[in-house]
């Protein structure tokens, strides 16, 4: 009887025990997918907070130069208030980079329904990306070209643009964005190769500095190419045809 006792117990345990295992893996998912759910959360109430704050404060650096620290390069930068750049710098980044700028609300759907027409005839693809889009990937985000860093880049173009002004979107753009090896923002780019502070940059300066920005690892400024020299003339030709830096007065501050 005791026998028959024992074996009727363990009997009585083994399915028990079966029947709570399923409950504690969906126990486990339930708590991985809130813990996920409240890191998500707090990972986008944090970037907000940043964004916020960074509406006022001057940026101090960006994953890019991060990454070229990280690789045991110094980069020069420093910080420049738009009240100390020269008027000519931002209409002709604007005039080369993203001319429908003070109108979009971070994406110009113009121009990327013109580029995926135009790319099923090119063998290089041809990117449609806006200042606020560059602006969020080098900022905040690496340098490939997955599907990841793309939605990524798309939800933080959304943010800066409910967060920032457009000035302020064009202000970061202008001290961010790198011109030359280890050289990033308009202030270190003026001064390394014009010799000038960013106030005195002239129209043809600013035009050479904007022919770059596709590519600076491959085009450069000491000295501009052939092709430099003649991409700043075109810059300089819709830089008019825009009507100048009064053109930007219709953003918002």
């Amino acid at each position: 009887m005791f026998k028959n006792n024992l074996f009727w117990s363990d009997h009585d345990k083994r399915p028990a025990a079966r029947r709570k295992r399923p409950q504690r893996i969906l126990d486990f998912f339930r708590r991985a997918v809130k813990w996920i759910l409240l890191g998500g959360a707090g990972a986008v109430a944090a970037v907000l907070v940043l964004l916020v704050l960074l509406r006022w404060v001057p940026v101090p650096t960006s994953v890019f130069m991060l990454t070229q620290h990280l690789n045991g390069q110094k980069p020069a930068y420093q910080w420049v208030p738009w009240s100390k750049i020269s008027p000519a710098v931002p209409i002709a980044l604007v005039a080369a980079e993203d001319q429908r700028f003070p109108d979009h609300w971070g994406f110009d759907v113009k121009a990327i329904g013109d580029a995926l027409k135009a790319n099923h005839r090119r063998s290089s693809p041809r990117g449609a990306s806006t200042i606020s889009q560059q602006v969020a990937k080098n900022l905040f985000l690496w340098s490939d070209k997955s599907w990841v860093r793309k939605g990524l880049e798309a939800a933080l173009t959304l943010a800066i643009e409910l967060c920032w002004s457009k000035r302020r979107i064009l202000e970061v753009y202008l001290n961010i964005a790198q011109f030359g090896p280890n050289t990033f923002g308009v202030s270190a780019a003026s001064r390394r190769y014009f010799g000038v502070s960013p106030a005195r940059l002239t129209q043809r300066q600013a035009a050479l500095l904007a022919a770059v920005l596709p590519n600076p690892k491959s085009y450069s400024l000491s000295p501009p190419s052939p092709y430099v020299r003649q991409r700043a003339t075109e810059i300089g030709e819709q830089v008019r045809r825009l009507g100048g830096p009064a053109y930007l007065a219709k953003m918002n501050r």
